[in-house]
């Protein structure tokens, strides 16, 4: 894969690691990286509940095995990757203390550190507190020791049904899956379970409401292909390819964008998290649209830029719809059929906010319902060169890049960019000398949204489409 340019401060210390990584991490990403991986909260270790000797077979199948069930030398726990079918070092890679691989395992550790400490005290979350409002992504649900943080089964799914068979003769991955196994391989459940704690979940301390990320917690963002690249602790080789399919990066970023507007929209419609007292719970906004620099004097100017894909009127905050606007550039190739409904309805959830929570509640089943068909469209979908090449085209045409007038979904379209073209290398449809030849504009893309602060719509704009017109030669 090509290497990702990195402009990120909130996690500064876990994106210098990824910096040496074959594809390391890209901006925006950075906070939404953190969100399940850096700061939040615990003052003390705090045990969890005991198994009840009475629980049914449905949790007893459910209940969690611990990582050491899973840490036997003839496993996944050899120091080498030698093994087979599998390399049989994954948790050596999961527990990596100087790769992103390994974030996953110091979950919970971080929220004992300086940054998860002071966010406790701005908080000021008790013990009960910490494990209310943090350990629902910071630490396994159902686990046995908290202590190992995001561990195997938050992912592969509660072990007991499956462990002592995943490996026998005759054992397939649907077999696995039918015991009880998640299965990842499907982009929509991966999706859904990534979601959970990258964008935000239902579950109890898995929603990360603007008041935490007020206290130090970064902002959330999500893109299913780079995070599995950042947290990949497995090989893909020619069995893997053989057992469960070779990996189509392009599928894995089309279907995590339309999963995550529809997780967004899914959580916006519950009462219970769309409103904080007597405001709207500004989790669900674009963050830059309000954190901009004010100027009182009369050299002040106006920071907004019209954007055609919100039909709001100016200092109303728009909601945050950056995979909205990933997801209308893919429908336009995917599934033109599909694409203009989604895009008349996208307008109508964005106008529906100014009028009311009743009407805009009514606006998002509609553009969940539009999102869920693309979401199918998609997890079916080749993606072929050609394919590929016009989502990117797409991506910095007229009629999307004029919907990039705030930072968030301006960083979407970077890294969309920059997978899209990685996937095009892994499936074998550019060269990978090709491709890298490309990295300086791909750069300077980057380089346009490195500072949140000095953000600047046009100019982007001309960045991203420079770094497309070049990528357009490979076709």
């Amino acid at each position: 894969m090509l290497g990702k340019f990195d402009s990120s401060k909130a996690v500064s210390a876990l994106i210098d690691s990824a910096r040496a990584l074959p594809r390391s991490t890209a901006m925006a990403i950075a906070g939404c990286v953190a969100m399940a991986l850096s700061a939040l909260a615990a003052a003390a270790l705090i045990a969890p509940a005991p198994v009840n000797a009475q629980q049914s077979s449905g949790e007893a199948r459910r209940a969690h095995m611990g990582v050491a069930s899973c840490a036997g030398s003839t496993c996944h726990g050899r120091s080498i990757g030698d093994g087979t079918p599998v390399a049989q070092n994954e948790i050596l890679r999961w527990q990596e203390e100087s790769s992103p691989s390994g974030a996953h395992s110091r979950a919970y550790r971080v929220i004992r550190e300086p940054r998860g400490q002071a966010i406790i005290r701005r908080m000021g979350l008790s013990d009960a507190g910490v494990q209310r409002e943090c350990l629902g992504c910071h630490a396994s649900p159902g686990a046995r020791r908290i202590q190992e943080g995001v561990d195997c089964e938050t992912c592969h799914g509660a072990a007991t049904g499956w462990l002592s068979t995943h490996y026998t003769v005759g054992a397939s991955h649907a077999r696995n899956v039918g015991q009880g196994m998640t299965d990842l391989v499907d982009p929509r459940v991966r999706a859904q379970v990534c979601l959970d704690c990258h964008l935000s979940g239902d579950g109890q301390g898995q929603f990360v409401a603007h008041r935490i990320m007020a206290a130090g917690h970064p902002r959330v963002s999500f893109e299913m292909d780079l995070f599995s690249a950042l947290q990949q602790h497995w090989t893909e080789d020619a069995d893997y390819a053989q057992r469960k399919g070779k990996t189509n990066s392009m599928r894995n970023w089309a279907v995590g964008q339309a999963e995550a507007v529809k997780r967004s929209l899914a959580l916006f419609s519950q009462p219970a998290l769309a409103q904080d007292g007597v405001f709207p719970e500004f989790y669900f906004y674009d963050c830059h649209s309000c954190h901009r620099r004010i100027y009182d004097n009369q050299d002040g100017a106006i920071t907004k830029s019209p954007n055609p894909g919100r039909p709001i009127p100016a200092g109303m905050p728009p909601y945050n719809d950056e995979n909205m606007i990933m997801l209308s550039a893919a429908a336009r190739t995917l599934a033109p059929d599909l694409a203009g409904q989604f895009d008349a309805r996208s307008k109508a959830f964005h106008a529906a906010m100014t009028r009311g929570r009743g009407e805009a509640v009514q606006a998002a089943g509609a553009l969940r319902q539009s999102t869920d068909a693309l979401s199918d469209r998609f997890a079916g979908a080749s993606f072929s060169r050609e394919q590929t090449f016009a989502i990117m085209n797409s991506i910095a045409s007229d009629a999307i890049a004029a919907r990039f007038t705030d930072y968030e979904g301006a960083v979407q379209s970077v890294m969309a960019i920059d997978t899209l073209l990685n996937g095009l290398v892994n499936q074998g449809m550019v060269s990978q000398s090709a491709a890298a030849g490309l990295r300086g504009r791909i750069n300077q893309a980057y380089a346009a949204v490195k500072e949140p602060n000095g953000f600047q719509p046009a100019a982007f704009r001309r960045a991203l489409g420079g770094a497309v017109a070049s990528i357009r030669s490979l076709r």
